[in-house]
């Protein structure tokens, strides 16, 4: 069995289905061969390019072909900026396009077509994520900044389907990240050069704030945590997300200690769900880090917690997860949680009667008993509690 599926036994095969075999190892490698020479040859041709889309739709995990792929468009691209535009042109470019922009967008638009079968089929193939980045990189180099964003902007449409059908993607959470980021910097970009505009005709127009999609993008990661709350990209997204965030929102301390509240809320509810989602333990931690002195000012939702604070967040914590225990015997994550943050609680209030001797010893004992790998690490934890 591997991820829940099991594995089916494979017969002995014929001596058909091996002359097939052969037959199609023999054209692959002729493929692969054909495809090296022309690239060696400096052969940036049409036909180039589909010898390697025939090789790719076989094979997408071969990285260098994508990488002589991009060669082939590259020069095609370079050609186009430097030629004088044909004088029989069948058709004009859209407005705000020259006809080599133009020629570029249309090979743009068909490589990301050529790219949509392969991410369905191999949605977790790094090669072709970043094949697509690449692509919308030259859009962003060789179009106008309005043309270059409306491809950044249908292919966020894009990845917002695929996360539609696998909300867990890593790599497509990942690449969204870069989008996002794209999509940014060219909003930047159309608003600076429509100020300066505004500054040649002398309108007096309200600057706009910078057209950052921090707000909306937290948003997101909200509907696929209530969508799925083992969406472990989505919360990693998310903790991404907080320090900009409020930044942006300019929040004072109390709007900072509510957002830590209502966060705190969020993770709770989740985990009293599913106790035993270990992406749901990863974002608690997160947040139970905020209440260390140790971590760095800059990276806590709240930088002003006082040990009143901090004793009064653990003790409403430790709390909660004893509360979470009486119905979970057997979660190592609630042990692992009240064995983690004793120390810091120990070290901030030494003398309090939360939590005492004995239970903090079962709490290893079960530990020891349901993780018996790293018995190790329970041991040390023993010693550096002196039980």
């Amino acid at each position: 069995m591997s991820h829940g599926v099991p594995r089916v036994a494979v017969g002995e095969k014929t001596e058909a289905s091996r002359r097939k075999e052969l037959k199609q190892i023999e054209a692959y490698q002729g493929l692969v061969d054909n495809v090296q020479a022309k690239i060696k040859a400096e052969e940036y041709t049409a036909e180039t390019l589909s010898l390697t889309s025939a090789l790719l739709s076989q094979n997408p995990e071969y990285y260098t072909i994508w990488n002589h792929r991009r060669l082939v468009l590259q020069h095609v691209f370079a050609k186009e900026i430097h030629s004088p535009p044909a004088e029989d042109a069948e058709s004009k470019p859209p407005p705000g396009l020259t006809p080599a922009q133009h020629e570029i967008t249309l090979l743009i638009r068909e490589d990301l077509a050529f790219l949509l079968p392969l991410l369905k089929q191999f949605p977790k193939c790094y090669w072709v994520w970043n094949h697509r980045a690449w692509l919308l990189q030259q859009a962003s180099q060789y179009l106008p900044v309005t043309s270059a964003k409306r491809l950044w902007l249908e292919e966020m449409a894009l990845v917002s389907k695929m996360l539609s059908y696998d909300s867990r993607n890593f790599h497509g959470w990942t690449y969204r990240r870069e989008v996002v980021k794209s999509i940014e910097l060219l909003s930047a970009q159309e608003q600076l050069s429509a100020l300066e505009l505004d500054d040649k005709t002398e309108e007096k127009k309200e600057k706009k704030p910078d057209q950052s999609m921090t707000e909306s993008e937290f948003a997101y990661t909200t509907k696929m945590i209530n969508t799925n709350l083992s969406n472990f990209s989505a919360w990693h997204n998310r903790l991404q997300l907080i320090p900009k965030l409020l930044k942006e929102r300019n929040a004072d301390p109390a709007a900072r200690r509510k957002f830590l509240d209502d966060e705190f809320e969020l993770i709770i509810t989740a985990l009293y769900t599913d106790p035993v989602d270990q992406s749901l333990w990863f974002y608690y931690n997160y947040l139970m880090t905020n209440l260390s002195p140790k971590t760095s000012p800059e990276l806590r939702i709240v930088a002003d917690l006082t040990n009143k604070h901090r004793i009064d967040y653990l003790d409403t914590q430790f709390d909660l997860l004893k509360d979470m225990l009486e119905d979970n015997k057997d979660c190592k994550w609630i042990y692992l949680a009240l064995v983690t943050y004793t120390p810091e609680y120990l070290e901030i209030d030494a003398g309090n009667k939360k939590i005492t001797t004995l239970e903090l010893s079962d709490w290893l004992d079960q530990l020891d008993q349901l993780d018996p790998l790293r018995k190790g690490r329970w041991l040390d934890l023993r010693k550096s509690l002196n039980l």
